[in-house]
């Protein structure tokens, strides 16, 4: 406990003098936050609904009572844009927290046990990693419907082989190590040794593998809903908004730009935290 409580210190220090020597590091998580406040906060303040149509008011530009104008139906799009950023960072952060849990099971397995079940497990790792992901999550929205359950847990399914991959290499390196062998040597069982000593030495890694999965995890809903394989309407997400958009395209194009920059500032700001916790994590650094 007194060596853990070091090391979450010591990344804890790391993570303050980096944030004071490069504050701009701190950007990408500020504007994450400020991100998911908005979607989550703002629609109780805003008085329009996302779904509710005005057929007076149709394609309307920007002004004082419509922020971002209206779409086709005469829908407020400031309204769904804060309505589809619920659904699009909802469905980034549950399937990364799927292909996680996932893939650090059988990855932790894999590595802390070796042997017969080493060589089971990580060949259907690879198995899955041979399949192009895309295509993957194609077939199967196509077979189960896509729900907003099933494209979830089909998005996680589709990265949880990445995440073995590296839980697996961690557990492999960790479970000769002398606090692991002092801990078993002590009658710690298998998974007290599993959850407490080699996973958090695991942890750190997998979030930021996990915090660029969910850029990846965001792009991939919208290209599914641009297909309408994806969140169907009358829910809105940002990538079916994309979807209604292309049929305005020339006559009304900022239908299609809003949701698009909201998709590329997420997905941006994603990458970058996932750049910046590396840095952090980094014994070399």
């Amino acid at each position: 406990m007194v060596v853990r409580a070091q090391r979450s210190g010591k990344q804890g220090s790391r993570l303050w003098r980096k944030l004071r020597r490069n504050p701009l590091d701190s950007i990408p998580l500020l504007v994450l936050i400020g991100l998911i406040l908005l979607v989550v906060i703002g629609p109780w303040f805003y008085p329009y609904e996302p779904q509710k149509a005005n057929a007076l008011a149709t394609l309307a530009n920007p002004s004082a009572a419509h922020w971002l104008g209206t779409d086709e139906l005469g829908r407020d799009v400031f309204a769904r844009i804060l309505s589809g950023g619920r659904v699009s960072l909802a469905v980034g952060l549950l399937s990364m927290l799927v292909g996680l849990t996932l893939g650090t099971i059988v990855g932790g397995l894999a590595g802390y046990f070796g042997g017969r079940l080493e060589s089971i497990l990580m060949r259907v790792v690879d198995m899955f990693m041979a399949i192009p992901s895309f295509f993957l999550i194609l077939v199967i929205v196509t077979s189960f419907g896509n729900h907003p359950a099933v494209v979830i847990l089909t998005v996680g399914l589709a990265f949880w082989a990445q995440m073995a991959r590296v839980v697996y290499a961690e557990f492999a390196k960790f479970r000769k190590s002398e606090f692991v062998e002092a801990s078993q040597a002590l009658g710690g069982s298998h998974l007290r040794v599993m959850v407490r000593h080699i996973f958090p030495q695991v942890l750190p890694q997998a979030i930021v593998l996990a915090s660029l999965g969910v850029g990846w995890a965001i792009l991939t809903e919208a290209a599914l809903s641009y297909l309408g394989l994806g969140i169907q309407p009358p829910l809105a997400s940002w990538g079916n908004m994309l979807q209604n958009a292309q049929q305005y395209l020339f006559l009304k194009p900022t239908l299609a730009i809003w949701p698009g920059l909201f998709i590329a500032i997420t997905v941006l700001m994603f990458n970058l935290l996932g750049n910046a916790l590396r840095d952090v994590f980094d014994p070399r650094s």
